[in-house]
């Protein structure tokens, strides 16, 4: 079976390389086009380009997939099934409609709940205690296609996105393979997804949720710093200073006015919140510094209480 395999970042190389060590047929791997960074500008490829050409897997970096020259390239591969994970561009459905068997995603929530673009980010948000990846057939709206199959996953109560991103990229690479697994079987189910109000659209995240509101309960701002890594991170600003925070845990009780630094210390620098409990904060990166454990910044910044 034939398959064509499209992705970016490096959630799609997890993917695609257990892809590979399955043994499956990868004609071409297609990802977004190399950019430029940093200070040179230098054009970067791809994560799964980087892959792709250590793999010895034809890759296929188009400007745009509505293209008729970039889709009679990809007909003439003639693949079976076409495997998306974190492509970056919407698909039009004159693309969709090439694969002989199927076209399917590699998606991070358990849909219907978290379509959109950044799951992983809002089930930590939103304190949820489990998630998964969902291997679902694209269809011309956005995360809405039929159900092939779900793997879940708990999460852990101090994991961030972090951490929690390279989990499910592992576990949609096995995901995936199953999935190939069925198709090739004849074997694949579909259940059609029902969208309702108990569901939540991922949304994009942006700078503007980075503030801490030390008004509200000490759990949901450690929600909030673990939900937010790596960016745009949790930022606060105590005693005259920015800091992003990377690390904190839950504190003790407290009757002070939210926002009050309680302690900083070996332990760290613990601060009141909403709910009459604390937050220590242990790990931070102040405006111009760089990442460090609190203690550690104590001792060149001492904080007076």
């Amino acid at each position: 079976m034939r398959v064509v395999f499209m992705g970016t970042p490096a959630f799609a190389v997890s993917v695609l390389r257990r892809l590979t060590a399955d043994r499956w047929d990868i004609a071409a791997a297609y990802t977004q086009p190399d950019k430029p960074k940093n200070r040179g500008m230098k054009l970067v490829p791809t994560p799964v380009k980087e892959f792709a050409l250590t793999a010895g897997i034809p890759v296929r970096q188009p400007e745009s997939c509505r293209d008729e020259a970039v889709l009679e390239q990809l007909r003439a591969l003639e693949p079976d099934v076409i495997v998306v994970a974190a492509y970056g561009k919407l698909l039009p459905q004159v693309l969709l409609d090439i694969p002989k068997r199927a076209i399917i995603n590699v998606h991070s929530s358990l849909l219907p709940q978290y379509r959109g673009a950044a799951p992983i980010n809002w089930a930590i948000l939103n304190g949820d205690r489990e998630t998964g990846v969902t291997i679902q057939y694209m269809a011309a709206e956005l995360d809405a296609g039929d159900i092939l199959l779900a793997k879940t996953t708990p999460i852990d109560p101090e994991e961030d996105a972090g951490q929690l991103y390279d989990r499910l990229a592992e576990l949609g690479g096995q995901a995936a393979s199953e999935a190939l697994a069925l198709l090739e079987a004849g074997d694949a189910p579909r259940t059609p997804q029902v969208y309702g109000p108990q569901y939540q659209y991922a949304s994009m995240l942006s700078r503007e949720m980075s503030p801490m509101d030390w008004s509200r309960p000490a759990r949901e701002l450690v929600n909030h710093i673990r939900g937010l890594i790596p960016w745009p991170c949790a930022v606060t600003d105590v005693a005259g200073t920015r800091w992003k925070v990377f690390r904190a845990k839950l504190g003790g009780e407290t009757g002070k006015t939210p926002g009050t630094i309680l302690s900083a210390g070996k332990a760290g620098i613990e601060v009141a919140c909403g709910d009459g409990r604390s937050l220590l904060i242990t790990e931070l990166q102040a405006d111009g510094g760089r990442r460090m454990a609190a203690a550690d910044y104590l001792r060149g910044h001492p904080i007076d209480l």
